[in-house]
């Protein structure tokens, strides 16, 4: 495959090249994989990613999906090699891969603000609008997939800044307050949440839509000023600073300017992970969000990192994987953030992944010759 605009090509390997394949048991993926096949043929198509990748692949797979249930490890490692050819994703500058984590947040709640719960989750609002080059005006950038319908005009929507200091006040948008900023900053920056109402009511949250403006990390902000060290980034590091810095906070937040609004689905079965982008639930461990600029959800990803050990009991990590989701950050054809599952535990497992990785994207055996 030439190189693209993307800046990355395809290199075909074998399975046995993949270190850690033969230690891996992916049985578990089939069934999440028979729910996406459902999906597209129920729903709709998933949107087909610049590198070519289409539903259509995938369907062709769906009958020996759904023979594979209830196999064992070695028995779903050979349905892959049977059925799949593995390719490397190799950047054009030369780089390895990169990965992150995400996890689904469990925030306490209440229906009402008080002095204790003052930080609200908000709907979508009724003037935001999705925009593409058919509605997109000349004056607003082309990265802006959001923006603000006012008197017949499409323009910027009000960034994090202006919407804590009150630019949705009075709409009543909230679904619920929580109890810290912070809590509700990194709600934004998982992209769902499970709630704990004070009367023991359990709820869920998940993405409706973006007010438009790009994300910005707070993290690479705090390392710039010399606040955290790189070597010591990491989701905890940064809560810590927040909470020993609240004058800063403010300030420190409103650098992204990126706001997300949520939408209440129901809570389901406490042993699944929120539904994310593709539509099914995330499998902890299992799941990845890619560039869905580049990639089509649904397929299966083997991910490999020597130094991140602590998702694999201490030993390097090598595990296939689906695209299940995306993320504003999640930028490129080697970049993927990994699902760790859902409360305090996933999250601090979350927190320090920070890992060069090699990412082989497995292709359907009548698809590859098109990549070749």
């Amino acid at each position: 495959m030439s190189e693209s605009s993307t800046s990355f090509t395809l290199e075909e390997v074998s399975f046995e090249a993949l270190k850690g394949w033969q230690d891996d048991d992916p049985s578990g993926l089939f069934a999440v994989m028979e729910h996406c096949c459902r999906y597209i043929t129920e729903v709709k198509p998933y949107r087909t990613g610049s590198l070519g990748l289409t539903s259509d692949d995938l369907l062709s797979l769906r009958a020996a999906i759904a023979d594979a249930k209830h196999v064992s490890a070695s028995e779903a490692r050979v349905f892959f090699e049977q059925n799949f050819r593995p390719f490397l994703v190799r950047r054009a500058d030369g780089k390895r891969g990169f990965v992150t984590a995400f996890y689904e947040p469990e925030v306490a709640v209440s229906d009402e603000p008080d002095e204790e719960y003052r930080f609200p989750f908000y709907r979508r609002p009724d003037d935001l609008v999705d925009v593409d080059d058919a509605n997109r005006p000349a004056t607003l950038d082309a990265s802006y997939a959001f923006a603000q319908l006012s008197g017949g005009a499409i323009g910027p929507y009000p960034d994090r800044k202006a919407i804590d200091q009150g630019a949705l006040h009075g709409k009543l948008l909230e679904i619920a307050w929580a109890k810290s900023k912070a809590d509700v900053f990194f709600t934004h920056v998982q992209g769902s949440a499970r709630l704990r109402h004070r009367d023991g009511r359990r709820g869920r949250i998940t993405y409706a839509a973006k007010a438009g403006h790009p994300f910005s990390a707070i993290g690479k902000l705090l390392i710039e000023r010399g606040e955290i060290e790189p070597s010591q980034i990491s989701m905890q590091s940064i809560r810590a600073w927040l909470a020993a810095h609240p004058g800063q906070m403010d300030e420190v937040l409103w650098h992204n300017r990126s706001y997300i609004f949520f939408r209440e689905v129901p809570f389901g079965d406490a042993n699944e992970g929120p539904i994310a982008a593709a539509k099914v639930p995330l499998v902890a461990g299992r799941s990845l969000a890619v560039d869905r600029n580049i990639h089509t959800f649904g397929f299966p990803f083997f991910i490999r990192s020597e130094s991140l050990r602590h998702l694999g009991g201490g030993k390097s990590f090598g595990r296939l994987m689906l695209a299940l989701d995306t993320g504003s950050a999640i930028v490129g054809p080697a970049r993927g953030d990994i699902f760790t599952g859902s409360g305090d535990i996933a999250g601090e497992l979350a927190g320090t992944v920070r890992h060069d990785a090699d990412f082989f994207i497995l292709i359907p055996a009548n698809a590859a010759a098109r990549f070749v």
